[in-house]
């Protein structure tokens, strides 16, 4: 075993091997879809669960069942266990080889209750428990999916994963993960069914752009679209039932049939933009996240887990929204939200060909994903859910973005934890901006992570 030390533990890890589906599987080339191969999706997404002592499952190695349990989901999932290839145009295409994908079993002598009260990203040793296998982390050519399990002294573990994103979004990660739990806990086969026809998002036969796209707007550089990258700090910030019920209060009573996602969004920009001190005429853009599998007619199919991600943009300058009411930021976010349906995606769809997949337009944006209605913390390989389950990152898209997670305290409370990372400076201003708007009253809970 390989050992590594990483300040107060020391992982050893096992040479890293392939695992391989249970069964033969077919031999075929899948191309992608035209919403999966954009150049912003190209990259590996990590994500990681936490998991405490079952009493009950004490005689059982968490890497062995697991282990066990992917092979048998790879005779699904099968292209998972195959290779990406570009073709003609930068089309990609996964070759199913069968050749599996890198798993790495390890031992770690910490335990949870030593890594902090509160487990959240960042993670300080993230590379400790994911290890990033020489070579492994390339999007053509390369394993599309690492995990690392890693036993810990006092019987829990920690399971890590990184997953080529151009394969699946964040539905489709949670949904081949809770498959692998299923497995793990005994099932034969998946509850639910696993869905390629990545050609249903195709680019139409004659592609047209027939909606308004400012995700790809090209927007000239200012002097305050960089942020500093010296002297960044995180702080957690920790949204229940009372701070959530004063930010509601903004809100007119007409406008109350926003969601959760939006109230914070509308927040969370704010705050941001102030404390960013961006020049008030600078226009600010929020970049929605939205699940585009019910926006197509007729809906994708159930099991489809392919990139399904529709990102409107909301358009501000910064002194509206200094300025105006909460709810005027709601009423522009729910309005780009509303434009999303079928014939938006099927635009979108096209004008990504169009362009040849460019990356979205990231100049004085900012990027919010939900994370609590994927709910991987609940994701039980038989030792119960999560203490933490999610995205390895506090910070998403060359760090414009933040996400929302789902996070329980220790009166088993719901809550909304969101891991924000700014330069010191603003991040003062940042605190001093929410704790306002909170009405300095509700004791806002600030933790930099021990973990």
């Amino acid at each position: 075993m390989e050992e590594s030390k990483a300040l107060n533990f020391t992982v050893r890890r096992r040479t890293p091997e392939l695992i391989s589906p249970a069964k033969p599987t077919p031999r075929e080339l899948k191309p992608l879809s035209d919403i999966d191969d954009q150049d912003w999706l190209r990259f590996q997404t990590p994500l990681i669960q936490f998991y405490r002592r079952d009493p009950k499952m004490a005689d059982r190695n968490p890497a062995t069942v697991i282990r066990e349990a992917l092979a048998k989901l790879l005779v699904f999932y099968y292209p998972f266990a195959g290779r990406l290839r570009e073709g003609p145009a930068g089309k990609l295409v996964v070759e199913c080889t069968g050749e599996g994908v890198l798993f790495i079993e390890a031992e770690a002598d910490v335990r949870v209750e030593e890594l902090g009260e509160v487990i959240l990203p960042p993670f300080a040793y993230l590379e400790e428990l994911l290890y990033d296998v020489n070579g492994s982390g390339d999007i053509l050519h390369s394993p599309l999916m690492l995990i690392q399990v890693t036993r810990l002294l006092c019987g829990g573990f920690i399971f890590a994963i990184r997953i080529n994103h151009t394969m699946c979004d964040g539905s489709g990660m949670a949904q081949f993960m809770r498959a692998l739990a299923e497995m793990a806990r005994g099932s034969p086969m998946p509850s639910i069914p696993h869905v390629w026809q990545r050609e249903m998002l195709l680019a139409r036969n004659s592609p047209r752009v027939t909606r308004t796209h400012h995700e790809y707007d090209e927007v000239a550089k200012t002097k305050g679209t960089t942020i500093s990258s010296h002297d960044m700090i995180y702080r957690s910030f920790f949204f229940g039932p009372t701070e959530l019920s004063i930010l509601r209060n903004y809100i007119p009573t007409h406008l109350q049939s926003f969601s959760t996602y939006e109230l914070l969004s509308a927040c969370l920009w704010r705050c941001r933009t102030i404390a960013l001190q961006s020049d008030p005429e600078e226009q600010m853009r929020f970049i929605l996240s939205i699940n585009a599998r019910a926006k197509f007619k007729p809906h994708l199919p159930k099991g489809y887990y392919g990139n399904c991600i529709a990102f409107p943009i909301v358009l501000s300058t910064a002194r509206d929204l200094f300025s105006k009411p909460l709810g005027h930021t709601i009423e522009l976010i729910s309005k780009a939200k509303s434009y999303v349906n079928d014939e938006y995606m099927r635009s979108f769809i096209d004008l990504t060909v169009i362009k040849g997949r460019p990356h979205f337009t990231s100049i004085n944006s900012y990027f919010l994903t939900d994370l609590t209605n994927a709910r991987f913390n609940e994701i039980d390989f038989g030792w119960g859910k999560a203490a933490y389950g999610g995205t390895a990152k506090a910070i998403n898209f060359s760090g414009i973005g933040n996400f929302l997670i789902p996070f329980t305290n220790k009166r088993g409370e719901s809550e909304i934890a969101v891991p924000i990372c700014l330069p010191k400076p603003s991040m003062e201003i940042f605190v001093k901006e929410l704790d306002n708007m909170l009405m300095k009253n509700t004791n806002i809970r600030l933790l930099t992570p021990k973990f």
